[in-house]
């Protein structure tokens, strides 16, 4: 169910960020308006993922996938232009976002160092 909760965070930033396209810089009300629900979603759900997930990789797959999808909406709703660049860093997002659920899914040890007051 977690991961679920997290795609729900990424879907949700994605389309909080099309409302911020559409919203004009907060000109247009409705857009402005959708766009913090949609933003408060997003946040809603990428906590209820940080019970269960790693801050550093719930993060990394919320950001990295949203950037890839925003990337997509904005060649294919928007005209944004799509470069070879576009692409190969693309796929280097993926393949981070790849390599660090990898990693976290094989090491279950323990961590080298942990310190501070969120142990």
């Amino acid at each position: 169910m977690i991961w679920v909760f997290l795609c729900l965070a990424i879907l949700f930033e994605v389309a909080g960020t099309v409302s911020m396209k559409l919203s004009s810089g907060f000109t247009k009300l409705i857009p402005s308006i959708i766009l913090i629900f949609f933003y408060g979603g997003s946040l809603f759900f990428l906590t209820l993922t940080l019970k269960s997930i790693d801050v550093s990789v719930a993060y990394a797959v919320w950001s990295g996938m949203g950037i890839v999808l925003i990337t997509v909406v904005g060649f294919l709703c928007f005209q944004e232009n799509m470069s070879v660049m576009k692409l190969i860093s693309i796929g280097l997002i993926i393949a981070g976002v790849v390599s660090l659920n990898l990693i976290e899914q094989g090491t279950q040890s323990e961590p080298i160092h942990k310190s501070g007051p969120y142990k």
